[in-house]
């Protein structure tokens, strides 16, 4: 038989086999974005370090909680788990933060409902909770205080973080969120711009799926997996997949697609869920580990959450081999679904609808009241708060606002960057630096051509980053002003870097006007 032949028919079936596996997932994964976008809206992510500060139980649910509203994306969570532990977090606590963003969300568990079937997500959120017990008990073993105190002290001293919580989003109740247009703007905004980073992910992960299950024979499973011995395939394949894993460079969502050709190759249960776990210890993300907390503390990160990914797989194994829950037949969605008009065709249409009234919601978010306080990674395109950005550049008189470290160094190889985001997000991608003020209730930069709210003052414009903080500003004023009185003209001066002082000896005089700081220097 011809290659030339036989090779491009095997690379069309390999597509194709990878476009049904996209196509029966593409409504739960509108779905599970959509939802998920809502909950970070909704959901106040400020002083996660300070309820993070220790890895007893009421802390390593907190962790487990604020994981689950946070983003799927793994470069996303490895970076703000970093932030955390910089700001003062629990080592242990900020790993659990890490496990739950990329196991416990919604779009994961909808993804595997359909391409695997529900006993595959019930598995994940089973094994998920499990894990992170596991390594709240035996942390302290894994990752001891004479590691992670010195890469503490290292990352306090480099942190690009900034330090001043934005405690704003707290002022309004879950309800008065969910009525406000706002909230749905930002939603919208959030299921986008994940949508936009995890593309190139969901892509590799949904082609090489495509063609593990094409081209791949059973025979070469059963030579790397073990099979029919027992107890010791379920050991062996739990141990063996998360090494798959690693080489495979696909994580996030993207990696349940080979999840489901591991599972069609003869792969154990076991093994399958310890490999969707393994996503946080790809290659790029253990490289990333080694920069963080240096090679010592990377090398257990990487042994300590392997040993952790093959136990906890292992143990869900054996609870739904017990219960006789695993799957009798070994198929995925893709292999029994034709393009037609099926249930899942009009599913796939309504979520298409969906994803169109969010892009024009995320498009107008202004208009709503929405976008004040996020930011636009150039790199990726993901929605980054920036009270909490990971990371942060200045370049040409504008700042930017990253997801991870990870996306900042692309900004920096790039000679002059572009935003990958559609252009209704890309004025919140920067600020002009030349043009900005501080807003004194959270500190954070506010453009002053266009801030989020702004108050008349002591005669003087003051600018906030937002609504809330405007509202903060207006309960107590004398909190967050500082004022001095003029000793020429005795008018009350509001405080602030572009105000005229003079100094003499040890007294300070603050001024409303140039002319009365002149007359003051005519005086001395």
């Amino acid at each position: 038989m011809d290659i030339n032949q036989v090779a491009p028919q095997l690379i069309g079936q390999s597509l194709w086999s990878g476009w049904l596996m996209f196509w029966a997932t593409l409504w739960p994964l509108v779905l599970g974005f959509c939802l998920s976008g809502l909950v970070q809206a909704c959901a106040s992510r400020n002083a996660m370090d300070r309820v993070m500060g220790s890895h007893k139980p009421g802390a390593i649910l907190r962790s487990s909680g604020l994981g689950m509203v946070s983003s799927s994306c793994s470069y996303a969570a490895s970076a703000m788990s970093k932030n955390l532990f910089a700001r003062g977090a629990d080592f242990i606590a900020a790993q659990v933060f890490m496990v739950a963003s990329t196991n416990l969300v919604i779009e994961l568990g909808l993804v595997l409902i359909v391409l695997l079937g529900w006993q595959f997500a019930a598995a994940e959120f089973i094994g998920g909770p499990l894990m992170i017990i596991l390594l709240a008990w035996w942390g302290t073993h894994l990752f001891p205080d004479r590691l992670t105190r010195p890469a503490q002290e290292r990352l306090r001293e480099s942190a690009i973080a900034n330090a001043v919580d934005d405690d704003s989003s707290n002022a309004e109740h879950l309800g008065s969120r969910l009525r406000s247009p706002a909230t749905w703007a930002n939603a919208a905004s959030y299921a986008l711009a994940d949508l936009t980073m995890l593309r190139k992910e969901l892509l590799i992960g949904f082609v090489v799926a495509g063609m593990l299950s094409t081209l791949v024979p059973d025979s070469l499973w059963q030579i790397v997996f073990m099979q029919n011995q027992g107890i010791w395939t379920s050991v062996q394949n739990a141990l063996i997949a998360p090494l798959i894993a690693i080489i495979s460079f696909v994580c996030s969502v993207g990696n349940v697609a080979m999840a489901a050709a591991l599972w069609t190759g003869g792969v154990s249960f076991g093994g399958v869920i310890a490999f969707i776990f393994a996503d946080l210890i790809t290659l790029p993300l253990l490289l990333i580990y080694r920069k963080y907390y240096g090679p010592r503390l990377a090398l257990r990160m990487l042994l300590g959450l392997w040993l952790l990914m093959s136990i906890s797989g292992l143990i869900v194994e054996g609870l739904f081999r017990i219960s006789g829950l695993i799957p009798a037949i070994r198929m995925h969605a893709g292999q029994n679904l034709s393009i037609g008009w099926n249930s899942t065709t009009w599913l796939n249409l309504v979520a298409l609808s969906v994803l169109l009234m969010a892009w024009w919601l995320a498009r107008n978010k202004t208009r709503f009241g929405g976008g004040a306080g996020y930011a636009l990674d150039p790199i990726c395109g993901m929605q980054v708060e920036k009270a909490n950005a990971p990371a942060t550049r200045k370049r040409n008189g504008k700042q930017f606002w990253f997801c991870s470290d990870h996306c900042a160094e692309h900004f920096d190889q790039k000679a002059d960057p572009q935003p990958k985001a559609t252009a209704e997000f890309s004025q919140d991608n920067s600020i002009d630096v030349g043009k900005q003020d501080k807003d004194p209730v959270c500190g954070m930069t506010v453009n002053s051509a266009k801030p989020g709210s702004q108050r008349e003052h002591a005669k003087e414009t003051i600018l906030f980053c937002s609504s809330r903080c405007a509202q903060h500003f207006d309960e107590e004023p004398a909190t967050y002003v500082k004022e001095s009185t003029d000793p020429i003209c005795g008018m009350k001066v509001h405080i602030k870097p572009s105000t005229p002082h003079r100094q003499k000896g040890q007294i300070h005089a603050w001024f409303c006007s140039d002319h009365c700081a002149e007359t003051f220097d005519s005086r001395a």
